[in-house]
């Protein structure tokens, strides 16, 4: 067996919160955030996709809080950070949390098409307009 493992998870955003939601409302999240926290790597897809609900937001910073300088995170969004404050509903949390999480971070932007858009561009099934609009000529 190699030593040099790391635990990984992967969650969509959208499936963490619901998770550590339902986990509140059944008395149990101290356990789901001892769950999403014991993981090497968390890394959490799709942040700002929907908008998060004020409790929502409260219990992502609980865990970002309770992993910040014991674990990473990867997080893949499609807003940036200054548009942050309207994805957590709140700017004072979401500062919280971009304080914690960029913290000893590296940024990467990514510009341009996605892989699945340049993937279908070159089919021949969307042209460049349609891209863009998020449209597809299909």
């Amino acid at each position: 067996m190699r030593s040099d493992r790391y635990s990984t998870l992967f969650v969509p955003a959208t499936g963490l919160v619901t998770q550590l939601a339902r986990a509140l409302a059944e008395g149990r999240l101290e356990d789901k955030l001892l769950h999403f926290s014991k993981p090497k790597l968390l890394i959490v897809d799709e942040l700002g996709y929907l908008p998060f609900e004020p409790n929502a937001a409260h219990l992502f910073f609980q865990l970002v809080s309770r992993r910040y300088e014991h674990g990473s995170m990867l997080v893949t969004s499609n807003r940036s950070v200054s548009e942050w404050g309207g994805v957590f509903g709140d700017p004072v949390v979401a500062t919280a949390i971009l304080d914690r999480l960029l913290h000893h971070s590296h940024v990467i932007t990514i510009r341009g098409d996605s892989y699945r858009l340049r993937t279908k561009r070159r089919a021949g099934l969307v042209n460049q307009a349609s891209a863009k609009e998020g449209k597809s000529t299909e």
